[in-house]
């Protein structure tokens, strides 16, 4: 599951509008002059979402509906939502067992729970009078016929069935990398449910994707209207999302047709572990170079060991040297200096590219100072930093008071470190240094990768060695790919003789030594045979190169990959797994962009260019075909469906599953055998 290849770009785009939208990065200083956006005025509605829901959760039903008065006055003409909450007020009231409460109960049955029996529901007045029940029946009596009633399991419902109905009244949906998510996940453990396989991930995903839904959002009831729906919308529906056939009605009812907003609809029941997704998108962003690390830039400012301490030398105040550091934040590095100088310890400030002996890693090559190499590599990448984000994380306003200030991760370390008479503990300054060699770490890496993207090879391949001579021995089909990018780039500029010369020393020994690579190396071969100046459309793309790359030097510097990679790896793999078993395309990747996800053949010499992506069409037939335009996990290409297979129509397929209770493979089969005549299939099973 880990061979598939992604586009990570189109991840990066996914993620950081999911951390803009749920507003995790930290605010531009001009942008409390701008006029609130599409996506401001959806975060504010969904913070009334959870606003309304916690309410719920908590019992206190009473500022659940105030806030839905004050917002979503139109919910509340619902009879039927209203009838529940008035029920779970009466329920609360009790359950405070005060005198004063007991009367405020009582109160309620007769202005508010009594007159919206009336009209609610024709059950509704019925479950009014079992409800009264509640007054002598103690709420720890689990043996009482209101027990249901009185749990608190009857809160979660409500509130989730609040938060499903508001969704769809506000529009407010999550943003499209979490729905993404909770489909690929969705799929990925049915996957391997039902083809009983373990999970590679199933620690993470067990964790992230909650079992409970939401409570489905109930249309309005209609006696005298059939569904007007196509059955090829509702089984889509219902098998993208695990419904009924039942509950895939009521869901396009609730949508009034709309299979796409039904979708999203059921999608958003699906609950995540937020902070873990949270954590898992942080984790993600630093490791993209998406965001900063956390200390003051990395990029500019070193923190370097002391070689002696002031103690040692028999000073009295310690010595502490600046250079003109910079830092995005203006006070960041003196409230170092200051916070370091209280505990009496010399530290050294220096730029990243000054030569310094004392602060080269221990794992750097003996052969050439690795001082050096740094400042080379920072000519190519200086600017991506300095057009990172600051990580906000989530801080809901809505909860917090007006005046209460964001302060970034490393503000907050400094303000917990100079507690206690500004002293630093020793092991707080370890920390520092340790944080701060692998932030620097981490800047390496990124530059290199930069470079990889951009499609400088040979300066890749130099630097990498410099830094460990021996990466490439371990990872040769790296360097064999780095070396094709080189070679294809001398082809296009018209230099045969240069690209040869790389191809004989350095790609012919590498097939050599690995039989694997000589059917690449025969294809980039031929593109000597184009016309100078065309671009080559063999090799690896280089936003995939770059990846590959980062992660390997990454694992070397003990720097493992984010979490959040491995789940799309696996997720994205099962997913073309399981379409290939239901032999049909997947309706609804193309508005989760996961078509996008998958699309790795951009050409090779140029970066990989921003693709408009069509909505996905609302027609309601649909033809089962096999999906060709993406590469397979080997490399190769996805199996093919025979003529008579791919011609079958959807109608006809639905029919047999339905009918004979078949899987959808197994239905495509009989009807390949029988020129696609469901009729026909069916007559000869129960013949």
């Amino acid at each position: 599951m880990d061979s598939l290849p992604v586009n990570w770009e189109a991840l990066d785009s996914l993620v950081v509008d999911f951390a803009k939208s749920e507003n995790l990065l930290e605010d531009a200083p001009s942008s409390a002059s701008q006029p609130s956006s599409p996506s401001s005025s959806s975060y504010r509605s969904r913070l009334l979402i959870r606003q309304i829901r916690r309410a719920v959760e908590v019992g206190n039903v009473d500022a659940a509906i105030d806030l839905l008065r004050h917002h979503a006055p139109n919910v509340l003409e619902d009879h039927r939502l209203l009838f529940r909450l008035q029920k779970q007020k009466f329920i609360e009231l009790l359950r405070r067992g005060t005198a004063a409460d007991r009367d405020a109960a009582i109160e309620c049955l007769r202005t508010s729970l009594a007159p919206c029996a009336l009209n609610a529901y024709p059950e509704a007045y019925e479950e009014f009078k079992h409800v009264l029940l509640a007054f002598i029946f103690d709420k720890e009596d689990q043996n009482s016929p209101v027990a249901n009633e009185w749990s608190e399991k009857r809160r979660l419902e409500i509130a989730g069935l609040l938060a499903s109905v508001l969704r769809a009244h506000l529009h407010a949906y999550d943003p499209l990398f979490s729905m993404t998510l909770r489909y690929l996940i969705s799929i990925h453990k049915g996957f391997c449910f039902r083809q009983g396989i373990p999970s590679p991930i199933s620690d993470l995903t067990e964790r992230l994707l909650l079992e409970e839904r939401d409570s489905p959002a109930i249309p309005q009831e209609s006696l005298y209207e059939a569904p007007p729906f196509d059955e090829v919308d509702i089984q889509a529906l219902a098998h993208a999302v695990e419904l009924t056939r039942q509950g895939a009605v009521d869901s396009l009812k609730f949508a009034k047709g709309d299979l796409f907003q039904a979708f999203q609809n059921e999608l958003c029941r699906m609950r995540l572990d937020i902070p873990m997704l949270d954590e898992l998108v942080h984790e993600y962003c630093i490791y993209r170079g998406i965001v900063d690390s956390g200390l003051a830039s990395t990029t500019d400012l070193k923190i370097t060991e002391p070689l002696e301490s002031s103690s040692s030398r028999g000073c009295t105040s310690p010595n502490i040297e600046c250079g003109t550091c910079k830092s995005s934040d203006g006070e960041m590095s003196s409230v170092t200096t200051e916070a370091v100088r209280s505990h009496g310890i010399d530290f050294e400030l220096r730029f990243a590219s000054e030569p310094h002996g004392e602060d080269c890693s221990t794992s750097e090559p003996h052969g050439e100072s690795p001082c050096r190499r740094p400042h080379k590599i920072r000519s190519y990448a200086t600017t991506d930093g300095s057009r990172r984000k600051r990580w906000r994380g989530r801080v809901e306003k809505s909860e917090a008071s007006s005046d209460v200030s964001v302060v970034d991760s490393f503000q907050n370390e400094v303000a917990f470190m100079k507690v206690s008479g500004n002293v630093i503990e020793g092991n707080q300054v370890s920390s520092i240094l340790s944080s701060t060699k692998s932030n620097q770490k981490y800047e390496i890496i990124l530059e290199i990768r930069e470079l990889a993207r951009k499609g400088k090879a040979a300066e890749v391949v130099d630097e990498v060695n410099a830094m460990d001579p021996n990466f490439f021995v371990q990872n040769p089909v790296l360097l064999f790919q780095l070396k094709q990018v080189e070679f294809l780039k001398l082809v296009s500029s018209g230099d045969h003789a240069g690209a040869l010369k790389v191809a004989s020393s350095y790609m012919g020994p590498l097939a050599t030594s690995n039989r694997d690579l000589l059917k690449p190396l025969k294809e980039t071969l031929l593109t000597l045979l184009t016309p100078s100046g065309d671009a080559p459309s063999k090799g690896v793309p280089l936003s995939v190169l770059a990846t590959s790359l980062q992660v390997a030097m990454g694992r070397k510097l003990g720097i493992e990959e984010p979490q959040l990679m491995k789940i799309m790896r696996a997720t994205l793999h099962t997913h073309n797994e399981w379409f290939r078993l239901q032999m049909c395309d997947d309706r609804f990747e193309g508005l989760l962009k996961i078509d996008c996800l998958k699309e790795i053949d951009a050409p090779l010499c140029m970066d990989a260019p921003s693709k408009t992506i069509t909505e996905a069409s609302t027609h309601g037939s649909q033809i089962t075909v096999s999906s060709t335009n993406r590469m397979s996990e080997d490399g190769s290409s996805p199996n093919q469906l025979s003529s008579r297979e791919a011609a079958c129509d959807e109608t006809a397929i639905l029919k047999v599953m339905e009918f004979l209770a078949l899987p959808r493979a197994d239905a495509i089969h009989l009807l390949a055998q029988y020129n696609g005549n469901a009729e026909t299939v069916i007559q000869q099973i129960f013949a």
